[in-house]
């Protein structure tokens, strides 16, 4: 039996964001007693990865405990939302187990501690793999200035990241979810690739884009995306982030609860999306496979699918390190 199988009680009987704190600071220990991951490298947006399973965003919102992800063996961790100033997100509760359906929703609602001392944290990590930020705006701005804060965001961890992961599809921050429309998001990522250039040339590298969609996407939506996505060279896209769906959960406790759904019950419309994208963009883009990987062989299907890699989240919460090895045997497998 695993460390985490003995763990995973105590955690569960927990608070879930006590629990969701905890499970943090005991990671780096966690990973001494994890399965081995096999080396799978992949080279993908430029960037060789030592093998193709990624933390998504959303785990470590502070950039607080990059090296003890790390330590699980993770290719690659992607930290954040971080947002240009500080913010508490929504009022507790605000995380929610749905364990009869390997599922969580949340409504977090990109609390961070802004971006000055999350750098200040990043610069604090030890570990040098690949590291991806992930930024947003806060609650408070304006839609009519959200590119603003996605500017700000961009050049301030610019130095410090593998790739940066423009996130416009969480369901949690009002309005967020208008910047996957055609024409805002267009326009943002217009914005976005032009500071780029400057700031390639000031560092000396070019760092990859990449862009986190929802799974609630329908076909012509997904069409306009990979559009704005090919036509201004953006390196990658994430698909998915949580839903606002309820379907295969309904009835449950806590399942009425305002928030994005994640989990197994998400799996196929998240797979859905990611081979559309697949179908879309023929290649020209790294694709990342997240939502709903819960064992290798939900892994092996992303990839199947189309994505280069793949991100876990819930799959962690309910299946623990271990997961991390079974996904990346899947693709050693594929």
């Amino acid at each position: 039996m695993s460390l985490y199988r003995l763990a995973r009680p105590l955690l569960f009987s927990l608070d879930e964001e006590n629990a969701h704190q905890l499970a943090l600071y005991a990671a780096g220990v966690a990973g001494l007693f994890s399965a081995p991951v096999p080396r799978s490298p992949v080279r993908a947006m430029g960037i060789e990865f030592p093998n193709p399973i990624g933390l998504a965003a959303g785990l470590d919102k502070d950039a607080a405990h990059i090296d003890a992800l790390a330590a699980l063996g993770f290719g690659f961790v992607e930290v954040g939302t971080v947002t240009p100033r500080a913010q508490p997100g929504n009022a507790r509760p605000r995380l929610f187990r749905l364990p009869e359906r390997d599922a969580i929703i949340n409504r977090f609602g990109f609390n961070n501690v802004g971006v000055d001392a999350f750098i200040a944290n990043v610069r604090r990590a030890r570990w040098n793999g690949v590291l991806g930020i992930n930024i947003g705006k806060n609650a408070d701005t304006p839609p009519e200035r959200a590119i603003d804060d996605y500017e700000l965001c961009l050049k301030q961890v610019y130095p410090h990241a593998s790739y940066v992961t423009i996130n416009v599809s969480s369901p949690n921050t009002q309005g967020l979810r208008t910047l996957q429309e055609a024409h805002h998001l267009e326009a943002l990522v217009k914005r976005l690739t032009a500071l780029r250039e400057p700031l390639a040339e000031r560092y000396g590298r070019r760092v990859p884009l990449v862009v986190k969609v929802a799974p609630d996407l329908n076909t012509d939506e997904i069409g306009a995306i990979a559009d704005a996505v090919r036509r201004y060279g953006i390196e990658g896209v994430i698909a998915t982030n949580t839903s606002l769906s309820r379907e295969g959960v309904e009835g449950l406790r806590h399942a009425g609860e305002a928030g994005g759904l994640s989990g197994a019950p998400i799996r196929e419309m998240a797979t859905r999306v990611l081979r559309e994208f697949a179908f879309a963009l023929k290649g020209e883009t790294t694709l990342i496979g997240a939502g709903g990987v819960m064992s290798g062989a939900d892994a092996q299907e992303k990839f199947a699918a189309g994505a280069q890699l793949v991100q876990l989240y819930t799959g962690l919460i309910y299946r623990g390190p271990d997961l991390v090895s079974e996904c990346a045997s899947a693709f050693r497998g594929k």
